[in-house]
């Protein structure tokens, strides 16, 4: 019997990384908001620091989950 051959859409999405370097960077940038918020926190900061840190958990890292760099669609 012969093989069934995958799409070539389907092959192309197996070969890529599914996060490139700039969600890699928001997730970082995310991370060090967060600890700063903590570190805020627990100084006594009570108004800047819940700011940085829903900025951090509910902005930064889920975009860095979402954002897909390479599905811009180019106009010409």
């Amino acid at each position: 019997m012969a093989k069934d051959k995958k799409p070539a859409s389907s092959q192309s999405r197996q070969n890529t990384a599914p996060f490139s370097t700039i969600n890699y960077i928001l997730f970082a940038v995310g991370l060090v908001i967060i600890t700063a918020g903590w570190f805020l926190l627990r100084a006594g900061h009570i108004s800047v620091s819940p700011i940085m840190l829903i900025l951090g958990y509910c902005v930064i890292i889920p975009v860095a989950i979402i954002l897909k760099p390479g599905d811009k669609k180019e106009t010409q």
